[in-house]
């Protein structure tokens, strides 16, 4: 069976957004619904754009998939752009582009300079239209394929909002239930009711400033056995995956696991975690560290937190150099978001799906869900006789 992957394609205004995932077993029974239920939570959150007005995003699938089962060649699919006719002129694959429709004023922040400057041109379209965190989308609807394998094993994932700006949540983790539905009804995922109040009334200030905000969200995954990835070699390491999926997120810019950046100031005795044995189970009764020890999952819930950095596109631009003329001028503008915290944690949770998801079916490989289904049951059992 070949290892979980995949690759997207398609551009922010282009006819579309496509992937190809490659690795799934044969029989895994998806919900379409579920899937385009995910892509609607990437596209809400308080403080978005006009876009999200646009488009409807909703998964079109084009191949390895019969009766809504898999089977077990790559599945390939797309996510339709509804703006596209609204930018047919710049953006048909096949006609001339219009002219006076060229990017040369690169935004502070993004790829347009670096791009350009690689790719050999003066015009950052192609460039921009890549890199947009419109390309998230696929990212959403693999993983959202993911939690549904995963789901079949007992393993949930879900994320929310712990910091906008300056204001930082407080939120009861001691009943991870409660704290996704309050997520999951808040308009900026915050399950901390005074914190979500502050975070809007933080987003309105910046948005009549012209000015974006960042923050940060956690991701925690339940029901994960002991053992997925490997401390064999380094590009198996649970945490490493976890980390470098994470940050190849459009505008995040620091993961952590766990504790994070806090163990640098504790001592040993208050980082890692005591272990235990009861109810017929190796456990901990803390989770410092956030689920994975030594590249492996260690059966406690993974805890990931990721920061995102301001949307570099303002509405209030900031001083640039034109690529053509090297004159000063404005930023060039595009439609663009005062904050998007809350749908960053979907795109994260997501990711973490994915990476699960990889290295799940790694564990459990089989060329049918039956057969993933029989290794991960043996395994358990094993784990159970110890």
């Amino acid at each position: 069976m070949p290892r979980l992957r995949f690759l997207t394609a398609g551009e922010s205004h282009g006819p579309a957004l496509v992937a190809i995932v490659d690795g799934l077993p044969a029989g895994l029974l998806l919900d379409r619904g579920g899937i385009d239920r995910d892509l609607a939570r990437r596209q809400m959150g308080y403080g978005r754009g006009g876009r999200m007005k646009i488009e409807k995003d909703q998964i079109e699938v084009l191949a390895g998939l019969r009766g809504g089962r898999t089977s077990g060649a790559p599945l390939a699919f797309c996510i339709r752009n509804r703006d596209f006719d609204n930018w047919r002129e710049t953006m048909d694959p096949w006609a001339e582009p219009a002219s006076g429709k060229e990017v040369t004023r690169p935004r502070p922040g993004h790829s347009d300079l670096a791009g350009a400057l690689k790719y050999g041109t003066h015009d950052a379209r192609d460039v921009l239209e890549r890199a947009s965190a419109r390309n998230t989308a696929t990212r959403v609807a693999i993983g959202a394929i993911c939690k549904q394998l995963l789901g079949g094993f007992g393993i949930e994932l879900y994320a929310h909002v712990i910091r906008i700006g300056e204001v930082v949540a407080a939120p009861d983790r001691s009943q991870l239930a409660a704290l996704r539905a309050l997520a999951e009804a808040s308009d900026v995922r915050c399950a901390d009711p005074e914190a979500d109040r502050k975070m809007k009334a933080r987003i309105d200030e910046a948005r009549r400033a012209g000015d974006s905000l960042g923050g940060i969200f956690e991701v925690i995954a339940t029901g994960v056995p002991p053992g997925l990835g490997s401390y064999a070699e380094w590009d198996l390491r649970l945490d490493g995956r976890l980390s470098g999926a994470l940050a190849s997120i459009q505008a995040m810019r620091g993961v952590e696991i766990g504790l994070g950046f806090e163990s640098a100031a504790r001592p040993g005795s208050d980082v890692h975690d005591p272990i235990h044995y009861q109810n017929g189970r190796f456990a901990r009764p803390s989770n410092r560290a956030g689920g994975v020890e030594a590249g492996l999952s260690n059966g406690e819930p993974i805890v990931v937190r990721v920061v995102m950095k301001p949307i570099p596109t303002l509405a209030r631009p900031l001083a640039s150099v034109d690529l053509k003329t090297k004159e000063p001028f404005d930023a060039a503008r595009e439609r663009t978001d005062s904050v998007a915290v809350p749908a960053a944690a979907v795109v994260g949770e997501a990711v973490v799906a994915t990476v699960l998801g990889e290295a799940f079916l790694e564990k459990f490989a089989g060329d049918t869900i039956e057969d993933v289904r029989a290794s991960h049951d043996a395994y358990l059992h094993r784990l159970g006789t110890y």
